[in-house]
């Protein structure tokens, strides 16, 4: 689960006042929605309702966030569409660390059966409340898959398909707490609806109810407003986003990926967010970088051998791949393993057993496979240079880190980010606009690790001057491998 990765956790909102221990302190709910909209208009609605309101944009940030509040936490909203997560098995474990918790879903369908809040109806009316200005299930077709997928979350519960994916709307509408529930007229309640559904621009991002029996459901937004930036992954440009999105998408499953991208651009921290979103993130993390090892040692190195197998194997050794079983294995620079080294690797894909060098025996492992390259894997693939099987084996999903060129944007937030880091061991140093100039002037051949470089080079030749002028920026010669 994720409880090794709440320390990332940084984008929680924190709460209105402070929790009360008291006989009659402040309801407290969490609500866990990647959808920021949505969180928004519960908050509003349920602290008109005097409840203390806690959000978290996804999975590691709700258990963070859970953590801190109780014993105060009472109930919990969560969407079922969390990237970061699978949100059956995040429910379940923790519904068993926190069994008095109320926990529904923000179709209004509650977990547990069993365990009800005495608030709950004021929570099925902040929930009914979204209805008031969105959308039916039919003025948004491509809700369709996304119910399908819903309704397998709610089977596997073993709880039927909630009558909310098949009904029309009702509309009550959530007031202040000055102001009394009222309900619009059907009249009004259709032409809002026909509005919507027929100007998109004025509609997307905007949550979309598929209520039934005055329950709402899903929420329906665009996915770029779902996505949440990584922590480790600097920079708010539509390049930088778009990578965190795909990890969002792909962290929860075992799917292989391939990050494809220019030396220098964080490939490595892409698998390790990977790593840190998956359901495998108690398990090893294990990277080795294929380039850096000579090829007569790298299969012993991936695949283990035992005592004697070879000159100077004086004792046995689990490889890297075993090493790794039940978590992840990123293999750095792909491109460089030999061929013949490849039909191995492409076997153990196939079958997920290896063979130790010198043994008979052959051990069955799990793990995640996440390679990376800075070489254009499809090229090498079409020219014969690398396994056209186990390049298709390995690129499932793409994910692709952009040079530092394309999003000069993030600069001033990546300079940023490096001074204030490099500020831990000595005082923070700040840049004045010339020299931030001639940095926006500079091609970055090294990207990001380039500028990494170059900011602590100017740092040193600053001394003890609080602020890097232009002349402290020096280029030289940084390498780019």
């Amino acid at each position: 689960m994720l409880h090794s990765v709440i320390s990332s956790a940084n984008s929680i909102v924190a709460p209105t006042a402070p929790l009360v221990s008291t006989r009659s302190r402040t309801k407290t709910v969490l609500i866990a929605s990647a959808d920021a909209s949505l969180r928004a208009r519960l908050r509003e609605c349920l602290s008109g309702l005097r409840w203390q309101v806690l959000e978290a944009p996804g999975g590691a940030e709700a258990w963070l966030a859970a953590k801190t509040a109780m014993p105060q936490l009472d109930a919990m909203v969560i969407d079922p569409w969390l990237a970061d997560l699978e949100v059956n098995e995040f429910l379940s474990e923790f519904h068993r660390e926190n069994p008095l918790v109320d926990v529904m879903m923000t179709d209004g369908t509650p977990f547990q059966e069993g365990t009800r809040s005495p608030h709950r109806q004021e929570l099925l009316y902040a929930l009914r409340s979204l209805e008031s200005d969105t959308a039916s299930w039919q003025a948004a077709p491509e809700l369709e898959e996304r119910s399908d997928s819903i309704a397998q979350l709610f089977l596997a519960r073993g709880q039927q398909r909630p009558q909310a994916f098949d009904s029309g709307l009702r509309n009550p509408v959530c007031m202040s707490a000055s102001e009394s529930p009222s309900r619009q007229s059907s009249n009004d309640k259709s032409t809002d609806l026909t509005r919507l559904a027929q100007s998109p621009q004025q509609g997307a991002g905007i949550p979309v109810s598929l209520a039934g029996g005055g329950v709402p459901a899903m929420i329906v937004a665009r996915r770029e407003a779902q996505t949440e930036p990584i922590p480790e992954l600097i920079g708010s440009s539509a390049v930088m986003l778009d990578v965190s999105r795909r990890i969002r998408l792909v962290a929860a499953r075992s799917t292989p990926v391939l990050i494809e991208g220019p030396t220098g651009t964080g490939k490595e921290l892409v698998a390790e967010a990977l790593h840190r979103l998956s359901t495998r993130s108690r398990k090893p993390f294990v990277a080795i970088n294929c380039a850096a090892i000579p090829e007569a040692l790298l299969e012993a190195e991936l695949f283990g051998h035992t005592r004697g197998a070879f000159t100077g194997a004086v004792q046995g050794r689990i490889g890297r791949i075993e090493s790794a079983d039940g978590g992840t294995l990123f293999l750095d620079e792909i491109g460089e393993i030999p061929l013949a080294l490849q039909s191995k690797l492409l076997r153990f894909f196939e079958s997920g057993e290896l063979q130790r060098i010198g043994d008979n025996e052959r051990v069955k492992v799990d793990v995640r496979i996440v390679a990376a390259t800075h070489q254009p894997m499809a090229e090498l693939a079409q020219k014969g240079l690398f396994r056209a099987d186990l390049y298709y084996r390995l690129a499932v999903f793409l994910i692709r880190t952009p040079a530092l060129s394309e999003h000069m944007e993030d600069l001033p937030q990546l300079v940023g980010h490096f001074l204030e880091r490099m500020g831990r061991k000595s005082p923070v140093k700040r840049i004045d606009p010339g020299a931030m100039s001639k940095l926006s002037g500079h091609p970055w051949p090294g990207n990001v690790r380039e500028l990494e470089h170059v900011l602590e080079r100017a740092a040193i030749l600053a001394g003890d001057e609080p602020v890097i002028s232009r002349d402290e920026i020096d280029f030289g010669l940084v390498p780019v491998n």
